[in-house]
């Protein structure tokens, strides 16, 4: 983290609460955070903190974090995802929930797959969706729903076992199903970005079972769109 603030000024404020750890960041009040950001230029920071974490290899994390407005507004926004993040948690057993800058980071990794935890899981060399992620995808198009003002990115990732070409092609064929399972019960297109990462994006080394599942994996990125910002700003200046 201190590689992508080493040649911009901050205040100190921001720096402590923005280079201490993603964790860190996730356990403070969010509207606290929003207007941190914002005095330092929330849009500008968290460009460049979007840009550096997609190139060290977690583009969702990117995403999310390079979208932030910051100020008041920011925190507004916060305060939404902190109750949409709150819904996905605690619908959906097996679902990893994220609270990040202004947005939502949803992972499911392949790691149970007796399905005794609801989650988007796939049999093994296969893209079709399985009644257990049809549970947990109906849940999530469903709180999707309930707030529509937001984008949703979903990633697809694989492990390294099989070539490159092979898993880059099985992770789009997995996202590419996530997305039109989510369209086709009700979730509009425009919402919905899809993209596919095949082995490039690992969470953890390749080394063991355990770690392969970790990293064979549905993500989902969930943002504020232009409407939910606009009213954001609009409701900060009346406060």
């Amino acid at each position: 983290m201190k590689t992508i603030f080493g040649k911009t000024i901050l205040s100190v404020a921001v720096i402590a609460l923005l280079v201490s750890g993603c964790k860190t960041v996730q356990k403070t009040n969010k509207t606290q955070r929003g207007a941190a950001i914002g005095t330092a230029g929330g849009a500008v920071i968290g460009g460049i903190i979007g840009n550096n974490v997609g190139k060290k290899g977690n583009t969702v994390l990117g995403a999310v974090i390079g979208g932030v407005i910051g100020g008041v507004a920011g925190g507004i926004i916060g305060n939404k995802m902190d109750r949409q993040a709150e819904k996905i948690k605690t619908e959906i057993p097996g679902a990893e929930v994220e609270r990040v800058g202004e947005g939502i980071v949803v992972t499911f990794p392949d790691k149970n797959p007796d399905g005794s935890k609801m989650g988007v899981y796939f049999d093994f060399n296969q893209a079709t969706i399985t009644s257990n992620s049809k549970l947990a995808l109906d849940k999530l198009v469903k709180i999707f729903n309930e707030y529509p003002e937001t984008n949703i990115l979903v990633e697809g990732h694989t492990d390294d076992k099989g070539t490159e070409t092979y898993n880059l092609t099985l992770s789009q064929k997995r996202a590419d199903a996530v997305g039109t399972y989510l369209k086709v019960n009700g979730i509009a297109p425009s919402r919905l970005t899809i993209k596919w990462y095949g082995e490039s994006q690992p969470k953890v080394d390749n080394t063991t079972d355990a770690n392969r599942a970790e990293n064979r994996r549905v993500e989902f990125g969930i943002t504020a769109n232009d409407k939910m910002k606009a009213d954001a700003k609009t409701e900060a200046t009346k406060n």
